[in-house]
């Protein structure tokens, strides 16, 4: 078969199974889909619901308790930026689709990271598919999404919800297996049960890990955004991809500088989240 006819074959097959997904899924696609977007939508009219100024200052005073008044006063002038710019809508759009993301990243990846954590078997096999998904191009898992779910904000979290759980269960459960072994048999010496064993001890020890994974679910949730822009998602990313196509640079720059406010925000707020978990000074 020469390498035409099979590229052929190939794309008639995988055209007839989306085909066939989509005709006989509609119901539990459109399902999905209604879920993803209240849950979105939800989360945005919450951030939309104060001033932008109120959203702001508590940002910065996020900032200024977890890092250090330097950094809370530079967060609430990068916001008030944000705002003079006249991206705010679009800011808190990405905001809610980068939280609405990742919390369902870490609700499915931190349980199987702890699972995993346990059972060396089920590790070994994750790894493998854990690779695949964060060696792909991340706008590969566009493309499926779109064929089943269309074009909007359900598309764009599917992608970034596959983007943003490695992390979560990779660290999650290196940070069970990292539990120190003497504390272990410390607490089988004074027969506390297997519970008491997670919450007191193994919990402890990989809470460090576990905040270094949400902060990188995080990070690779923000590296989705402007892909995402491409299905419709709104917010930065889809204002950005916008102004690419009309050659609006200003726009896109404008957007972008938005975008980098949001990320050097929320990740230094987590990072330092995460070095207190450790029980570290700042």
């Amino acid at each position: 078969m020469e390498s035409s006819a099979f590229a052929d074959t190939f794309d008639a097959w995988t055209d007839s199974a989306l085909e066939w997904l989509s005709d006989n899924g509609e119901f539990l696609f459109d399902l999905v889909r209604a879920m993803l977007e209240g849950l979105y939508d939800g989360i945005l009219w919450l951030l939309d619901l104060p001033p932008f100024f109120v959203v702001a200052a508590v940002l910065a005073l996020a900032g200024w308790r977890l890092v250090n008044a330097w950094f809370g006063v530079l967060t609430g002038i990068a916001l008030v930026l944000c705002s003079l710019l006249g991206l705010w809508p679009e800011t808190v759009s990405t905001l809610a689709l980068v939280m609405t993301a990742t919390s369902l990243a870490l609700l499915v990846g931190l349980p199987i990271g702890v699972v995993a954590g346990f059972l060396p078997q089920l590790d070994r096999l994750l790894e493998p598919v854990l690779d695949l998904i964060q060696t792909l191009p991340p706008y590969i898992y566009l493309l499926p999404a779109i064929a089943l779910l269309g074009y909007g904000p359900a598309t764009a979290l599917i992608a970034t919800f596959v983007v943003a759980m490695p992390p979560a269960v990779r660290l999650t459960s290196l940070g069970i297996r990292m539990t120190p072994h003497e504390f272990i048999e410390l607490g089988q010496s004074v027969g506390i049960t297997r519970w008491q064993m997670f919450f007191k001890i193994r919990l402890p020890f990989a809470m460090p890990s576990i905040m270094a994974g949400i902060n990188q679910s995080l990070m690779m949730a923000f590296g989705m955004v402007v892909i995402a822009g491409i299905v419709g998602s709104g917010g930065l990313g889809e204002t950005i991809y916008k102004a690419i196509r009309t050659l609006d640079m200003a726009r896109s720059i404008d957007a972008a500088i938005a975008i980098v406010v949001l990320t050097m925000v929320l990740d230094r707020i987590t990072q330092s989240a995460a070095s207190l978990g450790k029980g570290g000074t700042r």
